[in-house]
């Protein structure tokens, strides 16, 4: 895709698009109004405030402050550079966009990212072809075949074959004139550590393409066919792949956990691969690493409010480790998780294979909240002993404290303190005493993983508050857009950013009729595109008679600021208060010149 795209096909693909299609595919809305209401993808949030508009094609969460729009949506929720954005939605609405032979400079200007996808999808195709070859993706289809898969499975997950020996997709990277560099960035290839040259990262494995939600090829899992280490071994972190971010099977399983509210959370690729083969759709894997907080924000968007999830551990120590880690991700998120620990001996791919889709709902039907199971796993651990007791405790003090809701929280505590016939209050201030002082909340604010309350909104004063309130009317009332013009209220703006998005305004509605989508194209701040989304949607009812009410009451306000200098500077002329008197000619020049500067700067 070339760098540049022209307004014109920008438009078209804008008015093409639809914000509800695109965001419900990752966030449960439901109906509000002439609006639509989720639980938010980019905040940890209980009561939803993330609210779309289907008139206006914006989107604005009332918790967070994101906003924008349908361009903005996928640049945020995933990762991506405007020009993939417009490209994916381009794609999806089957708009053409213009080809043509790239310059030098113009294929300097291709993003990293870009020149990445490119290459991972092009490396997929490789693998593939390499499995369905003849030889040498024989032995890997005989394997894949005996595992259980089947040809549906492995044609629908676009599973390949890393061949045995070094440099099988360097050869054919540099067949086709790809750059070593971008590979290297890409993490398909690795230089080698003595002399130069370089070689294949994936060699004799079994190849899982990890896709993100815009089914864009971002990274690769590979997995031995015999007892070799390392079993797995995924992409490294690349421009396009945080592992953080990702979770394998989510483009396949977003439907199906938003029809059941529900998802189950695997460990493995071939779990994963069992789950959607025996039916199971609504099942996610991750992918060599713990659950995350973004992970969680993910997972919440697709089952939505009073979804939950099902977490899907082995019976082993380390399943049961990997349980607990999970318990302060998830009460963090807000969002309901339980724990299935499978019999002794099983992972999700041997029991279905075993006992079929029918047990395993039943067994997960069955499964514990987090909370309950550490209680009892810790019991199970521990044994009810003093002793045992009191590491108990210990264990769960943590986990406890990560309850945000003080009623669940106190309801937990109880049921700990019956269970292990302590003392509720005294268990209560020994995890309350858990709690990190107030130096160290301060310091936790921004550190990985740890989830942050919205930042509380700048107080503002009287002169602010009616800007504000004549950008909402003029966003939500159009028909004042010419009389705000016509009175040139802009010209005494004093906060720079409604200034500017309210000329904005002017300028766009000049040429388009209302189209709010459109303007917040205008501008690259995502700040300032969140400002406009959020004064479209304040719930303000406008009339004419209340906007010209508005604008009388700002006019005022202005005539009695005026009114109040020329009453300070003659208080200073009277009193003899040269240096006052000076400063305060001196402001008075100012704002006059400002005015002239606005003007003469205007469009208008």
């Amino acid at each position: 895709m070339a760098a540049y795209i022209p307004d014109d096909k920008i438009t078209a693909i804008k008015n093409a698009s639809d914000i509800v299609d695109i965001v419900s595919e990752t966030v449960s809305l439901r109906r509000a109004g002439r609006n639509l209401l989720g639980l938010c993808p980019f905040h940890t949030e209980k009561t939803p405030s993330f609210t779309v508009s289907p008139d206006k094609q914006i989107f604005y969460c009332f918790g967070c402050g994101a906003g924008g729009n349908v361009f903005s949506f996928l640049m945020k929720h995933g990762g991506l550079t405007f020009p993939e954005a417009v490209s994916t939605l381009a794609a999806r609405y089957g708009i053409d966009l213009p080809t043509r032979n790239l310059s030098l400079h113009e294929k300097k200007k291709l993003t990293e990212r870009e020149t990445i996808l490119t290459l991972n999808s092009e490396a997929m195709s490789f693998y593939r072809d390499c499995l369905l070859s003849k030889e040498p993706g024989k032995q890997a289809k005989g394997y894949l075949l005996k595992r259980g898969m089947t040809r549906k499975t492995i044609e629908e997950f676009k599973l390949g074959f890393a061949p045995d020996g070094w440099d099988h997709l360097v050869r054919h990277f540099r067949s086709g004139r790809r750059s070593v560099e971008v590979a290297l960035q890409a993490g398909l290839i690795v230089s080698r550590k003595k002399g130069e040259g370089h070689y294949d990262r994936f060699r004799n494995r079994i190849i899982f393409p990890i896709f993100n939600g815009q089914n864009q090829t971002v990274g690769f899992g590979g997995r031995v066919m015999d007892d070799a280490l390392p079993k797995y071994l995924n992409s490294p972190e690349t421009p396009v792949y945080n592992k953080s971010r990702s979770l394998y099977g989510l483009n396949r399983a977003r439907q199906k956990c938003r029809e059941t509210q529900t998802v189950y959370v695997v460990e493995g690729y071939f779990d994963l691969l069992s789950m959607h083969q025996f039916g199971i759709e609504n099942t996610v894997a991750t992918l060599g690493t713990s659950l995350t907080a973004d992970h969680v924000q993910i997972l919440k968007g697709f089952v939505g409010e009073g979804g939950k999830a099902t977490l899907v551990y082995d019976s082993d120590q380390a399943g049961i480790n990997a349980a607990q880690r999970s318990v302060a991700v998830f009460q963090k998120g807000m969002l309901e998780a339980r724990i299935m620990v499978l019999p002794k001996g099983h992972d999700p791919d041997s029991f279905l294979m075993a006992f079929g889709p029918e047990d395993f709902l039943k067994a997960a039907a069955q499964s514990m909240g987090m909370i309950p199971f550490m209680v009892e796993s810790a019991v199970e651990k521990h044994g009810l002993s003093i002793d045992g007791k009191v590491r108990i405790v210990n264990d769960l003090k943590t986990a406890m404290l990560a309850i945000g809701d003080p009623v669940a929280r106190s309801l937990r505590v109880k049921h700990l303190a019956e269970r292990l016939g302590v003392d509720e209050k005294v268990l209560l201030q020994k995890i309350q005493r858990t709690a990190p002082s107030p130096a160290k909340s301060a310091w936790l604010q921004g550190r990985p993983g740890v989830v942050n309350a919205p930042k509380p909104p700048p107080v503002h004063g009287e002169t602010y508050r009616l800007e504000r309130q004549l950008v909402a009317m003029m966003l939500q009332f159009p028909e004042m857009v010419a009389d705000i013009k016509r009175r040139r209220l802009m010209d005494h703006f004093t906060d720079p950013v409604m200034a500017e998005i309210g000329r904005g305004i002017i300028d766009h509605f000049a040429t388009v009729d209302s189209d709010i989508a459109g303007l917040v194209s205008r501008w690259d701040d995502p700040e300032k595109k969140a400002v406009v989304a959020r004064l479209s949607l304040t719930d303000e009812h406008w009339d004419r008679d209340g906007c010209m009410n508005l604008m009388a009451q700002f006019e005022r306000t202005i005539r009695r600021k005026d009114k109040a200098l020329q009453m300070r500077i003659e208080a200073a002329e009277k009193s003899g208060d040269v240096n006052l008197l000076a400063v305060l000619l001196r402001e008075k020049q100012q704002q006059a010149r400002k005015i002239v500067e606005k003007q003469s700067g205007a469009s208008y």
